[in-house]
């Protein structure tokens, strides 16, 4: 353990961009001249090239980029017909995009908790509420929610912070009301359930690659990948204005194609994602180890990797005690962290209308107010990482 004294002075941001960077610099900046020098900067090769590496890398036959996040989640979600009067079942405990999605479709969001040892959607939540508030047509064979008539047309588990939902029986549940389903993808590229890559798994996988994900752009960007031919051609179709031939549409779509020089930059970090992810991952392990050896563990509860998944720490979050007054305290030894999320999304006012109670998805809230995110990334030292141990040490000696 690294004194106190030794590392007070020290600075840990909670993600150093710039440290990555400088060891890509002269790739990055050769595709980025690249494209430059070709001018063509819109569905160009680049694009091909990365969908077609993200496809292999997921192990998808079909993989479409678009604009970011979020347009993988609103374009996923349209072509499976999400619409006005719809409703499709997510969790709380997420980024507002998960949900933002679905309202700006003309759809209401449905909310499930939280697992009780994760982040991730509870199964045993979500059959209960099929088995509880729905029913399912026999003629129509589309699952409706009792209370407000509105068909179920999705079901959005996220895969938050770069660990997996229990896919399986969510996907088992999913079959028994024939509702398809949506991986919220976005922190989780290159994790795995049961061997099977985040977003492969369900009709439809949504990646983001904005700056700060394992893999990121220089600005926003997304991937949707499928196994599905007939949702990617749909989804082709609604990223370019709904027209596969220029001027000549088919359906109403959107404007939502990811950029030559995002695909470019996302091509030269791809084969670097494994590595990076390792390193993430053995820093997460070596934080549990300390925490331990500084005796923190009565206070601080580091993530866990549950059964039969991996977990690529997109985001290392743990449970603490006195979660602002610790977050304020590291700020102060210039230690970087984030609350992710501090109000869940059934309590954010833009949802009041709803009809949630903070105590109807307990969990979720408790998680709002007991998270902490501390830096994860790769090139994080480890007398960067005893420097966060030790001024969390000095935090909670001072409470006693």
């Amino acid at each position: 353990m690294i004194r106190w004294l030794e590392v007070r002075l020290m600075n840990v941001p909670l993600l150093d961009l710039q440290a990555q960077y400088s060891t890509i610099k002269d790739k990055v900046r050769a595709a980025v001249d690249h494209v430059l020098e070709s001018q063509r900067f819109i569905l160009g090769a680049q694009v091909s090239a990365l969908e077609e590496e993200i496809g292999k890398f997921c192990g998808v036959p079909f993989a479409v980029g678009v604009a970011s996040g979020t347009d993988a989640l609103l374009i996923s979600l349209k072509a499976l017909g999400v619409g006005p009067g719809d409703a499709v079942v997510t969790v709380p405990f997420t980024f507002f995009s998960t949900a933002g999605t679905i309202v700006n479709l003309g759809a209401r969001p449905v909310f499930v908790d939280i697992e009780e040892t994760g982040f991730e959607m509870d199964p045993e939540r979500l059959s209960a509420f099929f088995s509880r508030e729905c029913t399912f047509n026999l003629t129509t064979r589309k699952t409706v929610h009792k209370a407000s008539g509105t068909v179920i047309k999705a079901i959005v588990p996220v895969h938050l912070y770069g660990q997996c939902a229990d896919m399986d029986e969510i996907l088992a549940i999913a079959q028994r009301h024939n509702v398809p389903v949506v991986e919220d993808a976005c922190q989780a590229i290159g994790a795995a359930y049961k061997g099977r890559n985040a977003g492969a798994m369900g009709d439809l996988g949504c990646f983001s690659f904005f700056p700060s994900k394992n893999l990121g752009g220089a600005g926003d960007g997304g991937m949707i990948i499928t196994s599905n031919p007939k949702l990617a051609e749909h989804v082709r179709l609604l990223r370019a204005h709904g027209a596969h031939q220029r001027y000549f549409h088919s359906i109403v779509g959107f404007n939502s194609r990811l950029d030559e020089l995002q695909a470019a930059i996302l091509r030269v970090k791809l084969p670097y994602l494994q590595e990076w992810s390792n390193a993430r991952h053995e820093n997460a392990v070596r934080y549990g180890m300390d925490f331990q050896a500084a005796g923190l563990l009565s206070q601080v509860k580091p993530p866990e990797v549950l059964p039969d998944r991996s977990h690529i720490f997109h985001q290392y979050v743990i449970r603490c005690e006195m979660r602002d007054d610790l977050q304020a305290f590291l700020k102060a030894q210039g230690i970087g962290s984030e609350i992710y999320y501090p109000v869940p999304l059934h309590e954010q006012e833009c949802f009041r209308s709803l009809g949630y109670a903070a105590t109807d998805l307990p969990r979720s809230h408790a998680a709002s107010k007991e998270t902490l995110a501390l830096p994860v990334y790769p090139e994080l030292s480890d007398a960067q990482r005893g420097h966060v141990v030790a001024s969390m040490a000095a935090f909670y000696r001072g409470q006693r």
